[in-house]
């Protein structure tokens, strides 16, 4: 497996196999007017599951390289097919509380506060009897464990308990390892979230058996480990040596390692200093 992620996407990409992988269904779509690619994994049974590395659930991914553009024509397309995955998510249940996980003060973990400063959020018009409408939303941004000293699972649990929604919806910054995806992708689940998972700082999960309601988890990639960049650029090397005639042997010598041995080599090589380190794009706050 290359580097660390939270896609479901890029999880099965790993899975090299002739055959339909047993117990995963996969479907894809490809928009040409408005480019946007919605993939659909659907992870059927625990043999899936161990498979793929995610639990059993629907996982639909949204990628478009328009959505970094500050393009507010072509946002509202992607808004309504995002719209759309979650009304078939959602279904009819009516007490909604969204949870924007991160910390606000690191900008590429700060998507889940954002998102939360600007939901519309009614629980308390409706009961003052302000509003009319059927849905209750309420919203939460519970920081993190260094600024809290609480689990953010055990803020999330102790707030439902008292609110009883009938639905959770966590956002959160996600990790992926290929660059491409980053701030061009977005992650809808039914099987709620391991926050900090794609970084390597596993904390307690956030999920309906967890949690006593059911969660979706709602996610951008916005970084990446810094074995994938080198990985990435190795990949490059590997291509110009192969045009070299007095290099050509080096690069057939590289690329006679499995994606997994390159990992590991790479990991060795940048070892200590650069294993923990995650980068993000310089443009990060604008995007």
């Amino acid at each position: 497996m290359r580097g660390r992620t939270d896609l479901a996407v890029e999880m099965k990409e790993d899975i090299q196999a002739e055959e339909p992988v047993r117990g995963v269904h996969v479907l894809t779509k490809n928009n040409g007017d408005t480019d946007i690619k919605e993939v659909r994994i659907v992870v059927e049974n625990e043999e899936g599951a161990m498979c793929l590395g995610k639990p059993v659930g629907t996982y639909i991914t949204l990628e478009s390289e328009q959505l970094r553009r500050q393009d507010e024509e072509f946002h509202k397309p992607m808004m309504e097919v995002l719209a759309r995955h979650l009304r078939q998510f959602v279904g009819n249940k009516k007490k909604i509380m969204v949870a924007g996980l991160g910390n606000r003060g690191v900008t590429p973990d700060a998507l889940g506060p954002f998102v939360i400063d600007n939901l519309y959020v009614t629980r308390h018009l409706l009961k003052e009897g302000i509003l009319s409408q059927s849905v209750e939303m309420s919203a939460i941004a519970p920081g993190v464990m260094a600024q809290t000293g609480m689990e953010t699972a055990e803020i999330i649990k102790g707030v439902v308990r008292e609110t009883k929604p009938d639905l959770l919806i966590v956002i959160d910054a996600l990790a992926a390892r290929n660059s491409r995806r980053l701030n061009r992708t977005i992650q809808i689940a039914d099987t709620g979230i391991h926050p900090g998972s794609g970084v390597g700082n596993y904390r307690n999960a956030i999920t309906k058996e967890t949690i006593g309601v059911p969660v979706i988890a709602i996610g951008v990639p916005t970084v990446v480990d810094a074995v994938t960049i080198v990985s990435d650029t190795m990949e490059n090397l590997l291509s110009a040596l192969e045009t070299s005639e007095s290099l050509k042997g080096v690069g057939l010598v590289l690329g006679g390692y499995s994606e997994a041995e390159k990992y590991e080599l790479i990991k060795e090589l940048i070892a200590p200093n650069l294993n923990s380190m995650f980068m993000t794009p310089k443009d990060i706050d604008e995007t």
